[in-house]
């Protein structure tokens, strides 16, 4: 009975100190580094479409909820969209300069997969602490099979894994010419080492090299499929038989495949590819595709791309060419002189009424292709996602501004994530993902950035997270922060 009786005071006594003032409440109650309040969170996986606080602590999204968080800073995003941050899988910009417009533009991964790196384990290393954003690349086909070139071994070692500085020796005879089967296994060999020291999958271009025979590029499929990453491919030209190429390699060795700028490379046959991929996918092949929303691409001028008979395959002509450096129109030869120079051009080639046909469908995704910064550089690079979110969902209400966030976000995540780990807790508004957040105004968001200005950054982004940390505030870039981190394949060996 005494022991009954003790027990029951002591129950009592601890009930009564719980409610005297700031006793167990205060201890009750958790502090997160930042807290988000009063913003419509969108969360595309699960369908969250709400008012919500979202509770940031270190890097990772801890709370979510539609009562009160204590926060050591606190922003009020009243009226604004919490959106998972976007995920560019086709970002040639990256540098710092690049990286801030992306920012600006809500991105806070930005990959190079389409012609990634040939020195994944160097591309790393040397943005380890400088990166504004999350950076990751695939391993450079286009690097290696010259690498397997022996006549071109000494070339090769002289210079960088980066594109940029091997564009002399890739855009030169070597793009013209086949890898011999004797050394294909020297080009696996280096693939492979360059996917364990991190890379996501293997970048194929080869409309740039079509040297490149369909042999070499159904082997680099079957090397793909055994090591189970994907391909990411510039298909070999703007023809419906490019695309069948691939799908056929990809369906025929169960590869991965992620198919690049299908605006840029279908033109008037959008409609075509479009179906001809869906049908694939309909038949489990496992096929993917992203699109930008401008009417112009950009390349090197000095590249196979403008070969020969290139006014006829593109369907344009000298005057459809915009010199990056000036914001020139060519003529026949001012094409001459700067092709012999070499540099960017800006193509004008698509028409409004395509970017609808892929805007509608829902399995394409958003990718900028941006190039590394530099005055007169396409707007892409600065404007793809505010694009989407202010012409097309909010003016022109072509798709939902879930979908549109989805197909920025999510879909990109779930795409990358049986390839590379983290990205399982990327494209999510959700307890336990990573924080990485874009923060936009739905009523203003909009890029500005113009074929004839230099850059300029987008507007309505209001705040931006990466990995917890803000690198945009109040709309504006936030200095002297690195929080960007690698993104690593599923391969990578630790070293």
């Amino acid at each position: 009975m005494f022991r009954r009786a003790s027990l029951l005071t002591i129950a009592l006594l601890i009930s009564a100190a719980a409610l005297l003032p700031g006793a167990a409440a205060t201890t009750a109650q958790e502090t997160y580094d930042i807290v988000l309040v009063g913003g419509t969170v969108m969360d595309p996986e699960s369908g969250l479409n709400a008012v919500r606080n979202v509770g940031i602590r270190g890097d990772r999204i801890a709370a979510i909820t539609e009562g009160p968080l204590s926060g050591t800073e606190t922003i009020d995003v009243s009226g604004l969209i919490v959106a998972p941050g976007f995920i560019d899988m086709h970002a040639h910009g990256q540098s710092y300069e690049a990286n801030v417009f992306q920012a600006h533009d809500g991105v806070t991964t930005a990959l190079e997969l389409e012609w990634g790196a040939g020195d994944v384990a160097g591309f790393l290393e040397g943005r380890d602490g400088a990166a504004l954003l999350n950076y990751g690349a695939s391993a450079a086909h286009a690097f290696h099979r010259i690498a397997a070139m022996p006549e071109y071994a000494d070339a090769l070692a002289k210079i960088s894994g980066n594109i940029v500085v091997y564009r002399e020796l890739l855009f030169a005879e070597t793009s013209y010419e086949p890898v011999d089967p004797a050394h294909y296994d020297e080009m696996k060999a280096l693939l492979l080492s360059n996917l364990r020291a991190g890379g996501l999958g293997i970048g194929v271009p080869h409309e740039y090299y079509p040297g490149a025979t369909h042999d070499e590029i159904f082997r680099v499929f079957e090397m793909a499929a055994e090591w189970y990453v994907p391909i990411y491919t510039h298909v070999r030209d703007g023809s419906v038989s490019a695309f069948q190429e691939v799908i056929a390699d990809s369906a025929a060795t169960g590869a991965p495949l992620h198919i690049v700028h299908i605006n840029s490379m279908s033109l008037g046959q959008i409609a075509t590819t479009l179906d001809l991929i869906a049908g694939a996918r309909a038949h489990g092949v496992d096929v993917s595709a992203e699109a930008y929303p401008y009417t112009a691409w950009s390349t090197a001028l000095e590249s196979a791309v403008f070969d020969p008979g290139w006014q006829e395959k593109i369907g344009i002509s000298y005057d459809d060419l915009q010199w990056q450096d000036t914001g020139e129109r060519l003529t026949e030869e001012t094409f001459s002189q700067y092709r012999e120079q070499g540099g960017i051009v800006i193509g004008h080639a698509m028409k409004p009424e395509w970017i609808e046909q892929w805007m509608k469908t829902p399995w394409v995704m958003f990718a900028s292709d941006g190039m590394p910064y530099a005055p007169g550089a396409h707007p892409r690079g600065a404007g793809t996602f505010t694009r989407v979110l202010g012409r097309y969902v909010r003016q022109q209400e072509l798709l939902p501004v879930m979908e549109a966030i989805s197909r920025m976000s999510y879909m990109p995540a779930q795409r990358l994530e049986r390839f590379a780990p983290s990205m399982a807790r990327k494209g999510r508004i959700q307890e336990g993902a990573d924080a990485d957040i874009t923060v936009f105004d739905p009523g203003r968001v909009i890029d500005t950035a113009t074929f004839e200005e230099d850059l300029s950054k987008a507007e309505g982004v209001q705040y931006v997270l990466v990995n917890g940390v803000l690198v945009v505030r109040d709309g504006a870039t936030v200095e002297g922060v690195f929080p960007g981190r690698p993104v690593r394949g599923r391969l990578h060996d630790g070293s």
